[in-house]
């Protein structure tokens, strides 16, 4: 069971103020969690994380570790020039500066941004009909989902314009050939849409090994799933967050062990 993150406060570091120490920790942990769903690269991909105060920073993972190894205290802070905010014993990695930060500058509503290499996510990128929204979870996203033409690797700030205007005010980005870019205005609300997202791509792999067409799915159906789905969201202030704890324990991630490291 996590210790209440109230009850982390003795751990803070004194140059972190209460919130962001708050979302260090469930940053950290979020990261943690990937590890064990396997939805890992190596030492690649990012989960991004805005921090509250007047200028734009955002929290991402040093460049060098494993998720699995990321905690709170090494998450490393940066502004959207790409420069560390304070000290951190490690680098970040150009190719997540140049996708998230371009985000972060132009959606403030992302506070959130979550990419991943998944094998079922690139597959489904690298088909030129994209995402199918004929079974239970990609359902989900009709209408939701914006496209990103492949450039190779992210690495030129010349991209950063088209990224933007690519995603508009959409949640969801599709990178072609590349991988899958999630959205949202807190961790719990974003890890469940990379779960959703993430479960679609493996369902349709699944569903493409079998003889035979797909069974549509009417688009008055389609149009109905928005309103389906806020009764699932009813009833939080942040709505998916027992999903985000039952996670977390399930997979034994402990705040204080984060808070500690």
């Amino acid at each position: 069971m996590n210790a209440p993150i109230h009850q982390l406060e003795a751990a803070r570091p004194s140059e972190y103020g209460a919130e962001e120490w708050t979302l260090r920790l469930e940053l950290a942990a979020c990261y943690r969690l990937f590890a064990c769903l396997g939805w890992t690269e190596m030492i690649f991909n990012h989960i991004t994380l805005r921090v509250p105060g007047p200028e734009p920073h955002f929290l991402i993972n040093p460049y060098g570790l494993h998720y699995s190894e990321v905690t709170a205290r090494n998450l490393v802070k940066i502004d959207l020039d790409g420069r560390i905010v304070g000290s951190s014993a490690y680098p970040i990695n150009p190719a997540g500066f140049v996708i998230h930060s371009a985000i972060h500058r132009h959606r403030p509503d992302a506070h959130c941004i979550v990419h991943t290499h998944t094998t079922a996510g690139i597959a489904v990128a690298s088909k030129a009909e994209g995402l199918s929204y004929d079974n239970f979870y990609g359902a989900q996203f009709w209408g939701r989902v914006a496209y990103h033409d492949f450039e190779g690797i992210t690495t030129d700030l010349g991209e950063q314009e088209r990224l933007v205007k690519s995603l508009g005010q959409a949640q969801v980005l599709i990178l072609r050939n590349h991988g899958l870019l999630v959205t949202g205005p807190s961790i719990p609300e974003t890890f469940m849409e990379s779960w959703s997202l993430q479960r679609a791509c493996e369902v349709q792999v699944a569903a493409a090994s079998v003889p035979g067409p797909n069974h549509r799915i009417p688009e008055a159906v389609l149009r109905a799933i928005p309103a389906q789905r806020k009764p699932m969201q009813a009833g939080h202030v942040r709505p998916y967050q027992p999903v985000f704890d039952a996670m977390l324990r399930v997979h034994g991630i402990r705040l204080e062990d984060l808070a500690a490291g």
